[in-house]
C-alpha cells in the first residue's frame, strides 16, 4: 500500500491500471452515444424557462421522460453557504442556480410528473435541505410550490428512510463495486443531475458526473462514518479520508473498495469513483448551468478562481456524452488523457466511464442538437 498523497509512482499506476476488469478498445466500442442538446441563454430571467423547454424538446420532450413519475433532482450546492467568491453570490459562481431548479421542476410538474424530490447532500451537514437554502439566502417555498408534489432531502444521512438503497457498479468498477445510497436514489423513476460547468482542482472539470459525488452519505462515506454500521449521529464532515485518500474504509456494511496497491492520491481515486458511481447509479437527465459560473475551480477556496459568463445551458440523457459536451463548450478536449487539458494532474474520468460502457465521450458519435459546439465554446482558459 502507498501510505500518503503523492506517494505514487509510476509502476504502482500502471499495476492499477491492468487490474481494471475489462479492456479499454473493447469498451469503448461498446460504449452508448446519445444526443446532447445545447442553448444559448444570457439570464436567469423570463428567457431561461423557454431556454430549457426548448432543450427539454430537442431531447424528445419532458413528457416522455417525467409523465406519471417519481423524478429525483440532484442539485449541486458545493461549500459553506458563507462560501463566496468576493461580492459573487453563490448560484453565479459554484451553485446551481435556483432559477433553473425551480424552472426544471415546473416543467417536470407542467409535463405530468407524480413526484418531483429535491435532493442534496448538503456541505458538511445533516440538517434538512430547507434550513440549508435558507442559510444560503435562497426561499425553498417557490421551488416547493413549482411542481404539484415536491419533497426536499438532505441525502447525507437515510432522511426518511429507515435505511440505503445499493447500487452495484457494472464490470466490479475501477475502484468501488459498489455504494449504498438514500433510497430517494432508488425510489424513482428518474434521476436528474442539474450541474454547473466548472473547472475542478482534483478532477480537471466538474459537471453532471461530479455532481453525482454528492449522492454518497455521510453516514457512511465521510470522515467519521460508522465503522461497521452508518453513523446516522454523525454526518458533520466531510469524505476526505475515505474517498479523496482511501485512509479509512466507508463502514463496513457498504460495499468496500479494492485498496490493496491502489495509489492513496485523490487525482487517481476520485476520478474512479466519479466513474464508478456514473455507471452503478443511471443518471436519466442531465442539465448543466453553464450561464453564469466560475473558472479556475469548483469553488471559492481554490486560489485564483474568478467569475466567468458562458451564457450556456447544456443538457443531454447521457451523462458521459453531455459532460463530454460540456467539457469541450469549455475550450477543452474530451478525449484528452492525464497530462493534457483539463486533466493535467488526473486522470479523465470522461475515459474512465466510457471504459465501463457509461457512454461515449467521442464527439464524433454524439449528435448535438440546438447551437453547434464550435459556436458555443466558450474558454475558461486563455
Amino acid at each position: 500500500m502507498l501510505p500518503g498523497k503523492g506517494n505514487v509512482t509510476r509502476r504502482s499506476f500502471l499495476a492499477s491500471a491492468a487490474a481494471i476488469p475489462a479492456a479499454a478498445g473493447r469498451v469503448l466500442a461498446e460504449a452508448p452515444a446519445s444526443r446532447v442538446a445545447i442553448a444559448r441563454c444570457d439570464t436567469y430571467g423570463q428567457e431561461l424557462h423557454g431556454a430549457l423547454a426548448r432543450l427539454l424538446d430537442q431531447l424528445g420532450g419532458a413528457a416522455r421522460l417525467v409523465r406519471g413519475k417519481t423524478v429525483t433532482v440532484k442539485i449541486n450546492l458545493t461549500g459553506s453557504p458563507t462560501m463566496r467568491m468576493g461580492r459573487t453570490p453563490a448560484e453565479k459562481a459554484q451553485y446551481t442556480h435556483p432559477a433553473v431548479i425551480g424552472s426544471l421542476v415546473r416543467l417536470f410538474g407542467d409535463a405530468g410528473a407524480r413526484r418531483v424530490q429535491i435532493a442534496e447532500g448538503c456541505f458538511s451537514s445533516d440538517e434538512p435541505l430547507e434550513e440549508f437554502l435558507l442559510a444560503a439566502g435562497w426561499d425553498p417555498a417557490p421551488l416547493a410550490a413549482a411542481a404539484p408534489q415536491v419533497v426536499f432531502e438532505n441525502t447525507n444521512t437515510a432522511g426518511r428512510a429507515r435505511g440505503y438503497a445499493r447500487f452495484t457498479t457494472p464490470r466490479g468498477g475501477h475502484l468501488f463495486p459498489g455504494f449504498d445510497l438514500n433510497r430517494a436514489y432508488a425510489d424513482c423513476d428518474v434521476v436528474v443531475s442539474i450541474a454547473k460547468l466548472k473547472e475542478h482542482a482534483t478532477c480537471g472539470v466538474t459537471l453532471g458526473m461530479k455532481n453525482m459525488f454528492g449522492a454518497t452519505p455521510l453516514t457512511i462515506y465521510g470522515d467519521y462514518a460508522g465503522k461497521d454500521e452508518p453513523d446516522e449521529t454523525n454526518a458533520r464532515s466531510g469524505r476526505v479520508m475515505v474517498m479523496h485518500y482511501g485512509r479509512r474504509p466507508p463502514s463496513g456494511s457498504a460495499p468496500q473498495p479494492r485498496e490493496d496497491g491502489t495509489p492513496r492520491d485523490d487525482k487517481w481515486r476520485m476520478p474512479r469513483i466519479v466513474a464508478d458511481l456514473a455507471a452503478a447509479l443511471p443518471v436519466h437527465l442531465t442539465v448543466i448551468d453553464g450561464i453564469d459560473t466560475m473558472a479556475g475551480g469548483e469553488g471559492p477556496w481554490i486560489p485564483g478562481c474568478r467569475p466567468v459568463h458562458p451564457g450556456l445551458l447544456i443538457a443531454g440523457l447521457n451523462p458521459v456524452c453531455t459532460d463530454a459536451v460540456a467539457t469541450a463548450c469549455m475550450g477543452f478536449d474530451p478525449m484528452a488523457a492525464r497530462g493534457a487539458p483539463p486533466f493535467e494532474r488526473c486522470d479523465s474520468f470522461l475515459e474512465l466511464a466510457e471504459q465501463l460502457g457509461a457512454g461515449t465521450r467521442d464527439l464524433r458519435r454524439i449528435e448535438v442538437a440546438g447551437l453547434p459546439v464550435e459556436k458555443a465554446v466558450f474558454r475558461f482558459r486563455a
